[in-house]
């Protein structure tokens, strides 16, 4: 069953006054960063998007989770049309966005506590999902007393605590070191086997996509399309030793040979036009 359904998705940004870009040799202060985008995400399943910088990745995730609007097309949730931001769904972004003033325990808590759930429970809760990511005895500390890859923890556990049916994560560690990186996606997946929840994971990491993923979906470069979705038939539970098998090389290889292009067509873009979001 498909959860969440994009159909023909259109975004279109307007430029700063004064700035203006070639498109297709015509001047515009206009610019389009998706165009006819297809997607479907089924339940339970856990699909990562690839494509180049700036291709539109965090827009169009932006647009799942009701944060902007599309300027054409729809998408669905179980559905129905998405419009604004829906409780079933929890968004962890790059930076980790957690209130400084808040204890991890305090930080977890957060959206039980602004849905009105009972002290004693959302508590109960925000321990629980601490222990499953290592964090039972940090609790008490502010973030600021945390690594990186802690704060990131607490901001998925604070993410899992609603129980969302939908998980959208933006680059989630892509501010993390190679190891912290690595340990952090195992602890995703296991964390996900359990609950099932269903997550789109945008990254710039062929590795990671593929270690995550059901499906990979690569992305064009501007404006985006979804040019392929790639089936990922490793076996699960995955650790890092999957990463030196030959059926992950070949992954890697597919994955390449689908985005290669892209990133080429993309880099030749980057000099003529103005940044956008990924």
């Amino acid at each position: 069953m498909n959860r969440i359904a994009v159909s023909n998705i259109r975004k279109t940004f307007q430029l700063k006054p004064g700035q203006f870009v070639s498109v297709d040799g015509k001047e515009t202060d206009r610019i389009t960063v998706i165009d006819g985008l297809d997607l479907t995400v089924r339940a339970g399943e856990f699909m990562t998007l690839v494509g180049p910088s700036g291709s539109g990745k965090s827009v169009l995730l932006d647009i799942i989770g009701g944060l902007t609007q599309a300027t054409g097309g729809a998408v669905h949730l179980d559905g129905e049309p998405i419009t604004r931001p829906d409780p079933k769904t929890a968004y962890v972004f790059q930076q980790y966005a957690l209130l400084p003033w808040r204890t991890a325990l305090s930080n977890v808590e957060y959206p039980l506590e602004v849905r009105g759930v009972q002290k004693a429970e959302r508590t109960a809760t925000a321990k629980h999902l601490l222990s499953l990511f290592g964090l039972a005895s940090f609790g008490d500390r502010f973030p600021s007393q945390l690594s990186g890859g802690m704060q990131q923890r607490v901001a998925i556990a604070r993410a899992l605590a609603s129980e969302p049916e939908v998980l959208l994560m933006d680059e989630p560690f892509a501010a993390l070191d190679a190891q912290t990186r690595e340990i952090l996606q195992v602890e995703l997946l296991r964390i996900w086997a359990k609950i099932k929840t269903t997550v789109i994971f945008v990254t710039h990491s062929i590795d990671e996509a593929i270690f995550l993923a059901d499906r990979v979906a690569v992305m064009t470069a501007r404006p985006a399309r979804v040019k392929e979705i790639i089936d990922i038939d490793l076996p699960r539970p995955r650790d890092g030793d999957i990463r030196s098998s030959l059926a992950f090389n070949e992954h890697r290889a597919r994955v390449w040979e689908a985005l290669r292009d892209e990133v080429n067509r993309a880099q030749k873009d980057w000099a003529l036009s103005p940044d956008f979001n990924n």
